[in-house]
């Protein structure tokens, strides 16, 4: 929806993805829209160079988050909630409804 804005709906899928979940790495997101790892880590770069969200190292993997210094970092997070609106029901509810941590064994479903 807003890859005109942005140039490009893998920068958007990324700013959705960190948005709904708080962090993540390239190699999860990739996995998520079912897309190849590289144009995923590129986004990440330059949103990175742009001071829009940081990244730590968590062992050999790096974690990227919004930058809490940037500038307009509600603004932009109003924006990625108000388009997320007008997504499929189903996309929504995966982007809202993932899950983290295994299940626990013989856990009702």
């Amino acid at each position: 929806m807003l890859e005109e804005l942005f140039g490009s709906k893998n920068r958007e899928r990324v700013l959705q993805f960190i948005l709904a979940n708080n962090e993540g790495y390239a190699k999860e997101i990739a996995d998520f829209y079912d897309s190849s790892v590289d144009p995923i880590q590129k986004q990440l770069e330059r949103l990175e160079l742009g001071s829009i969200l940081v990244s730590q190292k968590v062992g050999r993997t790096r974690l990227f988050m919004f930058n809490p210094r940037y500038a307009f970092r509600k603004e932009l997070e109003a924006l990625l909630l108000k388009a997320r609106e007008y997504y499929a029901p189903d996309e929504i509810e995966r982007l809202t409804k993932q899950r983290k941590r295994p299940r626990r064994i013989g856990k009702p479903l």
